[in-house]
């Protein structure tokens, strides 16, 4: 492999920036360069087309044309970072670009063949093709193909996504201009991660109306597209130039093109030409869809996960390790059907931390007086007395999400009337544009002051809460969140939770009145007889969620059930308090083993009694880094004679309740076999039809042989 050296490097720089460097006039040499054409792509030239089913249709196919500017596009935008990655020479990264346009365009126009082929589409036919394209060149003949093969909705998703593309693009330019001043008294310094599934578009969902902003037309006139914060008409107009600069010093704009048009265009035609293209493909992967999922039938599917069970029985009976793995990769697609014992399980960790003078004074307190062991459990008790948290989404402010649900009949406030800040409100339900984020209550309001300024920023602070007042916070909002479960005779309830003073071997709770045990204890109190560590001390406070029909595994991420409004419950409460970012977004919680792990001592014997007791279980313990809040989401459960009960069942009548995990389980198995059979097809098509290409090699050797630039 050829050396990638920094000279080739600084070389396509300047190939890629000669027109910026000749004061952003365009080359006529580059111009020129860039417009040769790199491949012709005609699939009737195969030598295999006139045999094939599709042959009638040979006149309907004319030839692409793939452009050493195709080519740079691709490069900027994909094949650098690829080069970097894989640490490719030049010469391997533009002749991998230039078999993957070719490729490209010989599964376009084979899907145009089977969509004219296909009985199904009888609105698909060569006299239409013909008549869609008639009068048209260059370009536009090219839209005007791609279009024909499909629906008015499809070319409106495509033609919506395009023009997102651009205002994306704009976007990003016009941060460069905008000075972002906010002065915000919120104890978190860095940007609060969001829940997986924010300002998630539904599938297929588009905006006629939508439109590209450009700063000369107006704001008002763009409909469902929002500006960055603090954009303005002249801020716009300078991103939309620069955009335009880098356009020309890639020579991506044509001599004569009308540049107050962005749609008009030829560099806007041709992303529209790619989404076309993809919406093609797309298509074609649809109709594949419907053949497999028409081979999936009740037997298959059960026979699959018996399968599936068995073998992970067999496996993980035979080998932890994998077993443990398992655990930490599951997912919408991957599942865990079995366990070699059970108690293992998942939590939720709500770390709500020592503060910088705290963690500083436990690190370098002594040892208790009279411990021999040299720990210092009575100073860190006496810390934790004072330890407060604060709710963490202040930066979210900043970004827009929040809103005022003072008219929200189901908020939770912690009696506190003067909260009403609730997040993400285009992601709770009832915004046909996005999908109601998943596994997020969203009923929260943020603890603390909020004063909106008159520039609409905010200047926020958050509550300082004890531990105890936490917990109040954390039930309060389970116990009110019970009136969102909406799945016919399901429910829960939350157990009166008690301060615990010890657990037995057995794991009976010694249950005392109130805290003042837990602050007020002997050194000998943290041990047993023996002389270990009684980890069971520490146990600060214990609770419990009872799911009125037992805890049912197959409703977990079914939206309304119990489980799941629990779960959403504790997982809105971990991006509201929790320090431990690494625990956020999670798909169940941190895996909890039965044995020994890389935990802290105290979160380890709390975690695996929580798992113990099974999905709902909750515990309050401490270690140097704060208290932590831990909450049971799944565990595995043994019956009466130690055997390990399996969680899931498969219910072919549950397959289209979307959530349930027969839902999950068919869309991944039909996803599995799509994905496969359209892979087939598409390695099949570029395979049978690869000799219809001719490559100009010659014309991309100067970026080929970037390597050996000096």
């Amino acid at each position: 492999m050829k050396k990638t050296t920094k000279v080739a490097a600084v070389a396509l720089a300047a190939a890629l920036s000669s027109t910026l460097l000749a004061g952003c006039d365009i080359t006529t040499d580059v111009s020129k360069d860039y417009a040769q054409v790199i491949a012709e792509v005609n699939i009737t030239d195969s030598a295999n087309f006139e045999s094939s089913s599709y042959a009638e249709y040979g006149d309907v196919i004319g030839t692409t044309e793939i452009t050493k500017r195709d080519m740079v596009a691709y490069f900027i935008s994909t094949g650098y970072s690829m080069m970097e990655s894989y640490g490719w020479t030049y010469y391997d990264t533009f002749n991998m670009i230039s078999e993957t346009l070719v490729n490209r365009q010989i599964y376009i126009q084979y899907a145009m063949l089977y969509l004219l082929d296909d009985e199904s589409e009888s609105d698909i036919t060569v006299a239409g093709y013909e008549a869609a394209v008639e009068g048209q060149t260059g370009i536009d003949r090219r839209l005007a193909a791609l279009a024909y093969f499909l629906d008015e909705e499809e070319e409106a998703q495509a033609l919506y996504s395009t023009r997102q593309l651009v205002n994306n693009t704009l976007d990003s330019q016009e941060e460069t201009y905008l000075d972002h001043d906010h002065s915000h008294d919120d104890s978190a310094s860095t940007a609060r991660t969001t829940p997986t599934g924010i300002d998630t578009e539904t599938e297929d969902y588009y905006n006629e109306a939508y439109r590209i902003y450009t700063g000369s037309n107006a704001l008002a006139d763009c409909p469902g597209y929002e500006a960055p914060e603090g954009s303005t008409p002249t801020t716009r107009r300078k991103a939309y130039s620069s955009f335009l600069a880098s356009l020309r010093a890639n020579s991506l704009i044509e001599s004569g093109e009308d540049l107050s048009n962005v749609e008009s265009l030829t560099y806007f035609k041709t992303e529209l030409a790619s989404a076309y293209e993809t919406a093609i493909i797309n298509k074609l992967t649809d109709k594949f869809e419907d053949t497999i999922r028409a081979t999936v039938n009740e037997q298959y599917a059960q026979e699959i996960y018996d399968t599936t069970y068995s073998r992970q029985e067999t496996t993980f009976a035979n080998d932890t390790d994998s077993f443990e793995t398992a655990l930490e990769g599951v997912s919408d697609t991957s599942f865990v059907l079995t366990a070699p014992e059970a108690n293992y399980g998942y939590v939720i960790n709500i770390l709500i931390p020592f503060s910088t003078s705290q963690s500083l004074e436990l690190e370098n307190a002594p040892a208790d007086l009279g411990d021999t062991k040299g720990n210092n459990f009575l100073q860190r008790a006496a810390l934790l007395k004072n330890v407060r948290g604060t709710d963490q989404r202040g930066t979210w402010f900043d970004e827009d999400y929040a809103f005022d649900g003072a008219e929200t009949e189901n908020a939770y406030t912690g009696g506190n009337a003067a909260r009403s800040y609730l997040f993400f409100e285009d992601s709770l339900g009832g915004n046909e544009q996005y999908e109601r984020v998943p596994n997020y209550l969203g009923y929260y309001t943020y603890n603390g002051t909020v004063r909106q300024n008159d520039d609409e920023s905010y200047t926020v602070r958050p509550n300082r809460i004890t531990i105890d007042k936490f917990i109040a916070e954390m039930e309060g909002y389970l116990t009110q969140a019970a009136n969102e479960v909406s799945v016919e005779d399901d429910g829960y309830t939350v157990s009166e939770g008690v301060y615990v003073n010890g657990i037995a071997a057995d794991d009976t709770i010694n249950a005392v009145a109130d805290n003042t045990t837990y602050y007020n204890r002997s050194v000998s109190d943290y041990y047993t007889e023996s002389g270990a560590v009684d980890y069971s001390k520490f146990v600060y406070y214990a609770g419990q969620v009872n799911f009125t029909n037992g805890f049912d595994a197959n409703q977990f991420f079914l939206a309304g059930s119990a489980e799941n409004v629990a779960y959403s419950v504790m997982n809105e409460l971990s991006f509201a308090y929790n320090t431990d970012t690494e625990g956020l977004n999670d798909y169940f919680g941190y895996v909890i083993s039965t044995g020994a792990t890389d935990y802290v001592p105290e979160f380890e014997y709390a975690a695996q009694y929580v798992c113990r007791q099974g999905a709902g279980s909750y515990v309050v313990v401490p270690s140097d880094y704060g208290w932590h809040v831990i909450y049971c989401t799944f565990s595995f459960v043994a019956d009466e004679e130690g055997n390990v009960i399996a969680p899931y069942t498969f219910n072919w009548d549950d397959r289209a309740t979307e959530g349930t995990f027969s839902y999950l389980f068919y869309e991944a198995l039909c996803a599995d076999l799509v994905s496969e059979y359209a892979s087939i097809r598409q390695s099949n098509a570029i395979e049978d039809f690869k000799d219809c290409a001719v490559v100009y090699e010659d014309r991309y050797a100067d970026l080929s042989g970037l390597d050996t630039a000096n």
